[in-house]
């Protein structure tokens, strides 16, 4: 139900254009909790006994661990059904192409998400090594408030991203 009642109102906007300010608050809420996972890890420092081996001692194990790894990045960089979207609200002619300024566009998101996923990703390994968990803000812990808001930023970015995913499949 509390994931349900946002979407009541939200799915009540006529278009795709109509949700622009619900994928802006995505974003930033995305960025927003990015930055508290990796300043506050930052600020906790390494952890006692840090080890930074494979966590698996097994050949399958590892492969197991690679392949996970793959699946975590290919879902970070997991844009590619709504390009098509943006991409035909551009105008295009045959004198200016939409291509062009899509190119710029896809370049400058994936910039966006390297620079909010990476320091995460780096400074939470340099802090805890190889006991990190999935989700980087069950490891921090503490302060309780602060990751509680963190949780909500997620939830606030799941429901405007599955908005938008929605609205892309529905038309």
């Amino acid at each position: 139900m509390i994931f349900a009642a946002p979407h009541f109102f939200i799915s009540q906007l006529p278009n795709f254009n109509s949700i622009w300010i619900i994928s802006l608050a995505a974003a930033v809420m995305s960025m927003t909790y990015s930055t508290i996972a990796w300043t506050t890890s930052l600020h906790k420092g390494i952890e006692p006994d840090v080890h930074y081996g494979p966590r698996s001692s097994t050949t399958p194990g590892m492969v197991f661990d690679f392949f996970s790894a793959l699946g975590n990045i290919s879902f970070a960089y997991a844009a590619h059904s709504v390009v098509l979207e943006i991409q035909a609200t551009i105008p295009s002619t045959p004198e200016v192409p939409s291509k062009k300024p899509m190119w710029k566009g896809v370049l400058l998101a994936y910039f966006i998400v390297a620079a909010c996923y990476f320091p995460v990703a780096l400074i939470g390994y340099r802090m805890y090594g190889n006991s990190v968990q999935d989700n980087i803000l069950i490891s921090l812990e503490k302060p309780a408030w602060l990751i509680g808001l963190a949780n909500l930023f997620v939830f606030v970015h799941v429901v405007g991203s599955y908005q938008v995913q929605f609205t892309n499949s529905e038309s």
